[in-house]
Protein backbone atom coordinates (compact mmCIF):
# COMPACT_ATOMS: atom_id res chain seq x y z
CA UNK A 1 0.00 0.00 0.00
CA UNK A 2 1.24 3.55 -1.10
CA UNK A 3 2.23 5.67 1.57
CA UNK A 4 0.15 8.83 1.46
CA UNK A 5 1.60 12.33 0.64
CA UNK A 6 1.98 15.21 2.73
CA UNK A 7 0.68 18.49 2.06
CA UNK A 8 3.96 19.90 0.54
CA UNK A 9 4.17 17.11 -2.23
CA UNK A 10 0.25 17.72 -2.94
CA UNK A 11 1.73 21.63 -3.11
CA UNK A 12 4.07 21.24 -5.25
CA UNK A 13 1.80 18.83 -7.31
CA UNK A 14 -1.20 21.28 -7.15
CA UNK A 15 -3.47 18.42 -6.03
CA UNK A 16 -3.80 20.13 -2.26
CA UNK A 17 -7.26 20.66 -2.87
CA UNK A 18 -7.92 23.75 -0.65
CA UNK A 19 -11.15 25.38 -1.49
CA UNK A 20 -9.91 28.81 -1.25
CA UNK A 21 -12.94 30.02 -3.81
CA UNK A 22 -15.51 28.56 -1.55
CA UNK A 23 -14.50 30.51 1.47
CA UNK A 24 -14.28 33.99 -0.72
CA UNK A 25 -16.98 35.49 2.19
CA UNK A 26 -14.56 34.88 4.78
CA UNK A 27 -11.56 36.35 2.75
CA UNK A 28 -13.80 39.27 1.99
CA UNK A 29 -14.34 40.08 5.88
CA UNK A 30 -11.16 39.40 7.01
CA UNK A 31 -9.56 42.34 4.05
CA UNK A 32 -12.73 44.45 5.31
CA UNK A 33 -11.44 44.17 8.88
CA UNK A 34 -7.88 44.86 7.51
CA UNK A 35 -8.96 47.87 5.56
CA UNK A 36 -11.20 49.44 8.56
CA UNK A 37 -7.91 48.85 10.63
CA UNK A 38 -5.97 50.91 8.51
CA UNK A 39 -8.49 53.81 8.06
CA UNK A 40 -9.05 53.95 11.98
CA UNK A 41 -5.20 54.35 11.92
CA UNK A 42 -5.20 57.19 9.28
CA UNK A 43 -7.67 58.70 11.56
CA UNK A 44 -6.80 58.71 14.51
CA UNK A 45 -2.53 58.24 14.52
CA UNK A 46 -1.97 60.01 10.44
CA UNK A 47 1.77 59.34 9.72
CA UNK A 48 4.98 60.45 10.42
CA UNK A 49 5.84 62.63 8.08
CA UNK A 50 9.55 63.15 7.29
CA UNK A 51 11.99 66.68 7.14
CA UNK A 52 11.30 66.29 3.27
CA UNK A 53 7.51 66.59 3.62
CA UNK A 54 7.05 69.43 6.95
CA UNK A 55 10.12 71.53 6.30
CA UNK A 56 12.94 71.79 9.34
CA UNK A 57 16.44 71.67 10.42
CA UNK A 58 19.03 68.58 9.97
CA UNK A 59 21.90 68.70 12.09
CA UNK A 60 24.78 66.21 11.40
CA UNK A 61 26.94 64.96 14.03
CA UNK A 62 29.77 62.60 13.90
CA UNK A 63 28.82 59.19 14.83
CA UNK A 64 32.55 58.32 16.65
CA UNK A 65 32.25 57.80 20.16
CA UNK A 66 28.38 59.06 20.01
CA UNK A 67 24.84 57.58 20.23
CA UNK A 68 21.77 58.38 19.19
CA UNK A 69 20.04 59.16 22.43
CA UNK A 70 22.91 61.41 23.51
CA UNK A 71 23.18 63.23 20.30
CA UNK A 72 19.95 63.55 20.40
CA UNK A 73 19.55 65.01 23.79
CA UNK A 74 22.30 67.46 23.08
CA UNK A 75 20.37 69.13 20.18
CA UNK A 76 17.21 69.32 22.43
CA UNK A 77 18.56 71.04 25.39
CA UNK A 78 20.50 73.26 22.67
CA UNK A 79 17.21 74.45 21.63
CA UNK A 80 15.27 74.96 24.77
CA UNK A 81 18.69 77.03 25.54
CA UNK A 82 18.45 79.33 22.02
CA UNK A 83 14.90 79.99 22.44
CA UNK A 84 12.93 78.34 25.24
CA UNK A 85 9.73 79.88 23.71
CA UNK A 86 9.37 78.01 20.57
CA UNK A 87 7.69 74.77 19.98
CA UNK A 88 11.04 73.33 18.09
CA UNK A 89 11.39 69.92 19.19
CA UNK A 90 13.58 66.73 18.12
CA UNK A 91 11.43 65.49 15.12
CA UNK A 92 13.61 61.72 14.01
CA UNK A 93 17.07 60.71 14.94
CA UNK A 94 18.91 57.72 12.63
CA UNK A 95 22.92 56.51 12.09
CA UNK A 96 24.28 56.87 8.73
CA UNK A 97 26.64 54.76 8.19
CA UNK A 98 28.86 52.41 11.05
CA UNK A 99 29.85 53.73 14.63
CA UNK A 100 33.22 54.77 13.66
CA UNK A 101 33.26 56.81 10.51
CA UNK A 102 29.42 57.21 9.86
CA UNK A 103 27.12 60.30 11.02
CA UNK A 104 24.09 60.49 13.37
CA UNK A 105 20.80 63.18 11.67
CA UNK A 106 19.00 64.39 14.07
CA UNK A 107 16.17 66.20 12.42
CA UNK A 108 13.91 69.33 14.17
CA UNK A 109 11.36 72.06 13.14
CA UNK A 110 12.55 74.41 11.25
CA UNK A 111 14.90 76.80 13.59
CA UNK A 112 15.98 79.99 12.46
CA UNK A 113 19.60 80.86 11.06
CA UNK A 114 20.63 82.75 14.23
CA UNK A 115 19.63 79.81 16.47
CA UNK A 116 20.93 77.16 14.04
CA UNK A 117 24.79 78.53 14.61
CA UNK A 118 24.25 78.67 18.38
CA UNK A 119 22.68 75.16 18.51
CA UNK A 120 25.10 73.60 16.53
CA UNK A 121 28.01 75.19 18.83
CA UNK A 122 26.22 73.76 22.10
CA UNK A 123 25.61 70.53 20.91
CA UNK A 124 29.36 70.49 19.78
CA UNK A 125 30.29 71.28 23.81
CA UNK A 126 28.21 68.69 25.01
CA UNK A 127 29.36 66.15 23.27
CA UNK A 128 32.77 67.15 23.14
CA UNK A 129 33.50 67.20 19.18
CA UNK A 130 34.52 69.84 17.20
CA UNK A 131 32.27 72.35 15.54
CA UNK A 132 33.47 72.22 12.29
CA UNK A 133 32.20 68.37 12.07
CA UNK A 134 28.90 69.70 13.50
CA UNK A 135 26.80 70.62 10.48
CA UNK A 136 23.08 71.92 9.81
CA UNK A 137 20.75 72.39 7.01
CA UNK A 138 17.97 73.46 6.25
CA UNK A 139 15.34 71.42 4.05
CA UNK A 140 12.12 72.66 2.74
CA UNK A 141 8.37 70.96 2.78
CA UNK A 142 8.03 71.96 -0.94
CA UNK A 143 9.77 69.40 -2.23
CA UNK A 144 8.22 66.52 -0.02
CA UNK A 145 5.45 67.58 -1.73
CA UNK A 146 6.14 67.59 -5.26
CA UNK A 147 7.47 64.09 -4.83
CA UNK A 148 3.90 63.10 -3.40
CA UNK A 149 2.70 64.94 -6.63
CA UNK A 150 4.67 63.49 -8.97
CA UNK A 151 3.46 59.70 -7.02
CA UNK A 152 0.42 60.02 -7.38
CA UNK A 153 0.57 60.96 -10.77
CA UNK A 154 2.56 57.83 -11.32
CA UNK A 155 0.23 55.78 -9.82
CA UNK A 156 -2.52 56.74 -11.50
CA UNK A 157 -0.91 56.55 -15.06
CA UNK A 158 0.51 52.99 -14.06
CA UNK A 159 -2.97 51.88 -12.71
CA UNK A 160 -4.24 52.95 -15.85
CA UNK A 161 -1.98 51.42 -18.24
CA UNK A 162 -2.14 47.93 -16.36
CA UNK A 163 -5.70 48.22 -16.43
CA UNK A 164 -5.61 48.54 -20.64
CA UNK A 165 -2.88 45.99 -20.29
CA UNK A 166 -5.50 43.52 -18.43
CA UNK A 167 -8.66 44.32 -20.43
CA UNK A 168 -6.33 43.24 -23.68
CA UNK A 169 -4.63 40.20 -22.07
CA UNK A 170 -7.50 38.83 -20.24
CA UNK A 171 -10.63 40.74 -19.56
CA UNK A 172 -12.91 43.77 -18.14
CA UNK A 173 -13.70 41.65 -15.21
CA UNK A 174 -10.04 40.18 -14.48
CA UNK A 175 -8.65 43.78 -14.66
CA UNK A 176 -10.94 44.90 -12.09
CA UNK A 177 -10.00 42.37 -9.72
CA UNK A 178 -6.27 42.96 -9.83
CA UNK A 179 -6.84 46.95 -9.41
CA UNK A 180 -8.85 46.13 -6.61
CA UNK A 181 -6.31 43.78 -5.02
CA UNK A 182 -3.60 46.38 -5.98
CA UNK A 183 -5.34 49.20 -3.86
CA UNK A 184 -5.63 46.73 -0.96
CA UNK A 185 -2.22 45.73 -1.12
CA UNK A 186 -1.48 49.56 -0.62
CA UNK A 187 -4.39 50.56 1.56
CA UNK A 188 -3.49 47.73 4.18
CA UNK A 189 0.80 48.53 3.89
CA UNK A 190 -0.22 52.06 4.35
CA UNK A 191 -2.02 51.05 7.44
CA UNK A 192 0.95 49.27 8.66
CA UNK A 193 3.41 51.95 8.06
CA UNK A 194 0.87 54.38 10.09
CA UNK A 195 0.45 52.02 12.81
CA UNK A 196 4.33 51.09 13.46
CA UNK A 197 4.91 54.84 13.24
CA UNK A 198 8.09 54.51 10.55
CA UNK A 199 8.82 57.60 9.08
CA UNK A 200 7.24 58.51 5.72
CA UNK A 201 10.25 60.04 3.57
CA UNK A 202 10.69 59.96 -0.16
CA UNK A 203 12.48 56.16 0.11
CA UNK A 204 8.50 55.09 1.26
CA UNK A 205 7.06 56.45 -1.68
CA UNK A 206 9.53 54.76 -4.37
CA UNK A 207 9.04 51.45 -2.38
CA UNK A 208 4.87 52.17 -2.68
CA UNK A 209 5.47 52.13 -6.67
CA UNK A 210 7.50 49.18 -5.90
CA UNK A 211 5.49 46.84 -4.55
CA UNK A 212 2.37 47.73 -7.26
CA UNK A 213 4.74 45.48 -9.73
CA UNK A 214 5.40 43.11 -7.59
CA UNK A 215 1.82 42.72 -6.61
CA UNK A 216 0.93 42.94 -10.24
CA UNK A 217 2.94 40.20 -11.02
CA UNK A 218 1.80 37.68 -9.04
CA UNK A 219 -2.10 38.54 -9.85
CA UNK A 220 -0.94 37.86 -13.58
CA UNK A 221 0.56 34.64 -12.79
CA UNK A 222 -2.75 32.95 -11.54
CA UNK A 223 -5.09 34.76 -13.89
CA UNK A 224 -3.03 33.28 -16.77
CA UNK A 225 -3.56 29.97 -15.16
CA UNK A 226 -7.85 30.82 -14.43
CA UNK A 227 -7.86 31.72 -17.78
CA UNK A 228 -6.29 28.45 -19.41
CA UNK A 229 -8.46 26.46 -17.07
CA UNK A 230 -11.45 27.71 -17.52
CA UNK A 231 -11.06 28.35 -21.50
CA UNK A 232 -13.94 26.95 -23.53
CA UNK A 233 -15.38 26.04 -19.99
CA UNK A 234 -18.91 26.84 -20.81
CA UNK A 235 -19.36 23.78 -23.81
CA UNK A 236 -18.55 21.14 -21.22
CA UNK A 237 -20.47 20.56 -18.29
CA UNK A 238 -18.21 19.01 -15.35
CA UNK A 239 -16.69 21.90 -13.81
CA UNK A 240 -18.44 25.20 -12.88
CA UNK A 241 -16.00 28.59 -13.13
CA UNK A 242 -15.46 28.84 -9.51
CA UNK A 243 -14.25 25.42 -9.26
CA UNK A 244 -11.58 25.68 -12.02
CA UNK A 245 -10.83 29.26 -10.37
CA UNK A 246 -10.17 27.39 -7.22
CA UNK A 247 -7.58 24.43 -9.24
CA UNK A 248 -5.62 27.24 -10.56
CA UNK A 249 -5.49 28.72 -7.35
CA UNK A 250 -4.36 25.35 -5.93
CA UNK A 251 -1.92 25.30 -9.36
CA UNK A 252 -0.25 28.03 -8.79
CA UNK A 253 0.01 28.80 -4.83
CA UNK A 254 3.24 26.98 -4.50
CA UNK A 255 5.01 28.82 -7.04
CA UNK A 256 3.94 31.83 -5.36
CA UNK A 257 4.66 31.12 -2.07
CA UNK A 258 8.50 30.22 -3.06
CA UNK A 259 8.40 33.25 -5.74
CA UNK A 260 7.35 35.25 -2.26
CA UNK A 261 10.36 33.57 0.18
CA UNK A 262 12.93 34.28 -2.87
CA UNK A 263 12.00 38.27 -3.04
CA UNK A 264 11.30 38.67 0.95
CA UNK A 265 14.82 37.16 1.91
CA UNK A 266 16.65 39.73 0.45
CA UNK A 267 14.29 42.55 2.02
CA UNK A 268 14.12 40.74 5.06
CA UNK A 269 18.08 41.20 5.08
CA UNK A 270 17.91 44.84 4.13
CA UNK A 271 15.42 45.85 6.89
CA UNK A 272 16.34 43.67 9.75
CA UNK A 273 19.84 43.10 10.07
CA UNK A 274 20.36 46.16 8.17
CA UNK A 275 18.35 48.41 9.80
CA UNK A 276 18.10 46.44 12.94
CA UNK A 277 21.52 45.22 13.50
CA UNK A 278 23.46 47.72 11.59
CA UNK A 279 21.67 50.58 12.69
CA UNK A 280 21.45 51.81 9.30
CA UNK A 281 18.42 54.05 9.58
CA UNK A 282 18.50 55.06 6.11
CA UNK A 283 17.05 51.55 5.15
CA UNK A 284 13.94 51.47 7.67
CA UNK A 285 11.64 53.38 5.37
CA UNK A 286 12.45 51.47 2.18
CA UNK A 287 12.99 48.13 3.63
CA UNK A 288 9.42 48.07 5.60
CA UNK A 289 7.43 48.88 3.02
CA UNK A 290 9.18 46.87 0.90
CA UNK A 291 8.81 43.56 3.04
CA UNK A 292 5.23 44.27 4.35
CA UNK A 293 4.05 45.12 0.38
CA UNK A 294 5.68 42.14 -0.94
CA UNK A 295 3.92 39.61 1.90
CA UNK A 296 0.53 41.23 1.72
CA UNK A 297 0.55 40.93 -2.13
CA UNK A 298 0.35 37.19 -1.93
CA UNK A 299 -2.94 37.50 0.17
CA UNK A 300 -4.21 40.22 -2.17
CA UNK A 301 -3.47 37.73 -5.50
CA UNK A 302 -4.53 34.36 -4.01
CA UNK A 303 -7.13 35.01 -1.80
CA UNK A 304 -8.26 38.56 -2.94
CA UNK A 305 -8.07 39.11 -6.48
CA UNK A 306 -8.94 35.79 -7.97
CA UNK A 307 -12.57 35.49 -5.03
CA UNK A 308 -13.44 38.70 -6.74
CA UNK A 309 -12.95 38.04 -10.09
CA UNK A 310 -15.12 34.84 -9.53
CA UNK A 311 -17.80 36.79 -7.87
CA UNK A 312 -17.59 39.09 -10.64
CA UNK A 313 -18.22 36.24 -13.15
CA UNK A 314 -21.07 35.05 -11.18
CA UNK A 315 -22.90 37.91 -12.61
CA UNK A 316 -21.95 37.10 -16.10
CA UNK A 317 -25.33 35.64 -17.75
CA UNK A 318 -23.51 33.08 -19.91
CA UNK A 319 -21.60 32.18 -16.79
CA UNK A 320 -24.25 31.75 -14.62
CA UNK A 321 -26.22 29.28 -17.25
CA UNK A 322 -23.08 26.85 -16.97
CA UNK A 323 -23.05 26.78 -13.37
CA UNK A 324 -26.94 26.40 -13.17
CA UNK A 325 -26.40 23.45 -15.47
CA UNK A 326 -23.58 22.15 -14.01
CA UNK A 327 -25.15 22.04 -10.56
CA UNK A 328 -28.38 20.62 -12.88
CA UNK A 329 -26.61 17.75 -14.04
CA UNK A 330 -24.86 16.71 -10.85
CA UNK A 331 -28.25 16.44 -8.91
CA UNK A 332 -29.56 14.57 -11.88
CA UNK A 333 -27.28 11.86 -11.75
CA UNK A 334 -27.24 11.92 -7.95
CA UNK A 335 -30.88 10.88 -7.98
CA UNK A 336 -30.37 8.52 -10.39
CA UNK A 337 -27.51 6.99 -8.59
CA UNK A 338 -29.62 7.09 -5.37
CA UNK A 339 -32.82 5.31 -7.59
CA UNK A 340 -30.52 2.90 -8.89
CA UNK A 341 -28.77 1.85 -5.99
CA UNK A 342 -32.35 1.28 -4.48
CA UNK A 343 -33.67 -1.17 -7.32
CA UNK A 344 -30.14 -2.65 -6.95
CA UNK A 345 -31.02 -3.66 -3.26
CA UNK A 346 -34.53 -4.43 -3.54
CA UNK A 347 -33.03 -7.07 -6.25
CA UNK A 348 -31.14 -8.38 -4.53
CA UNK A 349 -33.86 -9.04 -1.05
CA UNK A 350 -35.75 -10.61 -3.84
CA UNK A 351 -33.37 -12.63 -4.96
CA UNK A 352 -32.33 -13.74 -1.46
CA UNK A 353 -36.00 -14.38 -0.87
CA UNK A 354 -36.15 -16.36 -4.10
CA UNK A 355 -33.32 -19.13 -3.10
CA UNK A 356 -34.90 -19.96 0.20
CA UNK A 357 -38.97 -20.08 -0.11
CA UNK A 358 -40.34 -21.29 -3.77
CA UNK A 359 -42.84 -18.37 -5.15
CA UNK A 360 -46.45 -19.95 -5.68
CA UNK A 361 -46.19 -21.61 -9.15
CA UNK A 362 -42.79 -21.85 -9.58
CA UNK A 363 -41.26 -25.10 -11.03
CA UNK A 364 -39.61 -27.19 -8.71
CA UNK A 365 -36.08 -26.88 -8.00
CA UNK A 366 -34.76 -29.68 -10.52
CA UNK A 367 -30.92 -29.64 -9.28
CA UNK A 368 -32.13 -30.68 -5.58
CA UNK A 369 -34.22 -33.46 -6.93
CA UNK A 370 -31.57 -34.71 -9.08
CA UNK A 371 -29.29 -34.96 -5.94
CA UNK A 372 -31.90 -36.81 -4.28
CA UNK A 373 -31.97 -39.10 -7.06
CA UNK A 374 -28.13 -39.45 -6.98
CA UNK A 375 -28.80 -40.54 -3.12
CA UNK A 376 -30.73 -43.74 -3.68
CA UNK A 377 -33.58 -42.83 -1.84
CA UNK A 378 -36.49 -45.52 -1.83
CA UNK A 379 -38.52 -45.28 -5.15
CA UNK A 380 -35.90 -44.28 -6.86
CA UNK A 381 -34.90 -45.34 -10.20
CA UNK A 382 -31.62 -46.99 -8.96
CA UNK A 383 -33.50 -49.08 -6.80
CA UNK A 384 -35.96 -50.10 -8.89
CA UNK A 385 -33.33 -51.14 -11.80
CA UNK A 386 -31.37 -53.56 -8.69
CA UNK A 387 -34.68 -55.14 -8.17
Amino acid sequence: MAAKEGLASRLYKGEAGLNIIARRRMWFVVAAIGVLIAVGSFALRGFTLGIEFTGGTEFQVPAAGVTIPEASDAVAKAIEAADPGDEIKVESSQQVGDAATGTILIRTGEVSAEDSIEIKNSVAGTLGVDPALVSNSQVSGAWGASVTERAVLALLVFIAVVSLYLVLRFEWRMAVAAVVSLLLDLVLTAGVYSIVGFEVSPSTVIGFLTILGYALYDVVVVFDKVQENTRGITAGSNQTYAEAANLAINQTLMRSINTSLVALLPVGGLLFIGAGLLGAGTLEDLGLVLFVGMALAIYSSLFFATPVLVALKDFEPRIKVHNQRVLSRRAALANRAAEGGAETAAGESEHALAGSTPRVGARPNTKRQNAGNRGGRPGSTGAKRRG
